[in-house]
């Protein structure tokens, strides 16, 4: 089974329990709106890639780390959206959760995620348990504070805020997990795949920042033009285009680099370069590092 597929099936799995008669049923249709379709799925993408390039000894906890990985995704961007953020309309080329299913709903289901990330971890555990809560520390560290996701989402409220740490945290911090819980979930030591992980974060990051600037609604899915509005820290605001442009290159080059002598390192270097490829703005430079 391809690792699209996994996910996928793994994302669907954790929300039928949510689907359950007892459970209120627009929260339940607020959750598969916030979950389905995805996007690219490149975190959970990354954790598999890793898993696999380690060996994947065991795929149900793999595959549960994708998922957790994913739903915490999920759940920073239905947050991200409400109006107390972003007051965006728009995900994915579709309505908010918020716009459809109102602010009180948006933000439940952004908590349900949050705690259905984690009960996929305990639940898949039980096939490894030794592994369980490196996994799970992983994982929380990388949504929770002084670094996380909660963390990036917080240094908006701060005055000035360093632009590497503020991204490191909204952006980077789950990039990290990916890359280290795929390794942990296969039994590996996760050191040497931290840095592949840092270096995907920032670029994916960096390349956002581009993607706000330059792009359009349509192209993206999404509102542009946030950051510049909201007066929040970006690579284009620090570097210029051009600089952010040639930033993003050297990252990605970095992310490739980095990956680990391992049996399924080809793979998982072109996974990284179709990545690239993704992330560089076509209409400002080629994507070199292919």
């Amino acid at each position: 089974m391809d690792a699209a597929t996994r996910i996928e099936q793994a994302l669907n799995g954790a929300l039928v329990r949510a689907e359950v008669d007892t459970a209120p049923p627009k929260l339940a249709s607020a959750l598969r709106h916030a979950v389905f379709p995805g996007g690219a799925r490149v975190r959970p993408q990354l954790c598999l890639a890793v898993a696999k390039a380690c060996g994947d000894d065991t795929p149900a906890l793999s595959d549960a780390a994708a998922a957790a990985i994913e739903l915490l995704h999920c759940a920073s961007l239905v947050h991200d959206d409400l109006p107390c953020f972003d007051d965006a309309d728009l995900r994915r080329g579709k309505p908010t959760v918020h716009a459809v299913y109102g602010e009180p709903l948006g933000v439940l289901a952004g908590d349900a995620l949050i705690v259905m990330a984690f009960e996929c971890l305990a639940l898949a555990g039980a096939a490894m348990p030794h592994r369980l809560p490196a996994l799970t520390v992983t994982v929380a560290r990388s949504v929770g504070t002084p670094g996380g996701l909660v963390a990036g989402q917080a240094w908006e409220s701060e005055p000035d805020p360093d632009l590497g740490r503020y991204q490191r945290a909204k952006t980077g911090a789950l990039f990290v997990a990916a890359s280290v819980a795929g390794a942990v979930s296969a039994g590996a030591d996760p050191g040497p795949w931290r840095t592949l992980g840092d270096r995907l974060g920032e670029a994916y990051q960096v390349a956002d920042d581009l993607r706000d600037a330059i792009c359009t609604p349509e192209e993206l899915g999404k509102p542009v033009g946030q950051d510049e509005a909201l007066g929040r820290p970006t690579a284009v605001a620090e570097f210029g285009l051009e600089g952010a442009c040639a930033r993003l290159q050297q990252l990605l080059g970095e992310a490739v680099d980095s990956i680990p002598a391992a049996p399924g390192a080809s793979e998982l270097r072109q996974l990284v370069l179709l990545q690239a490829k993704r992330l560089t703005p076509k209409r400002l430079v080629p994507a070199s590092v292919a």
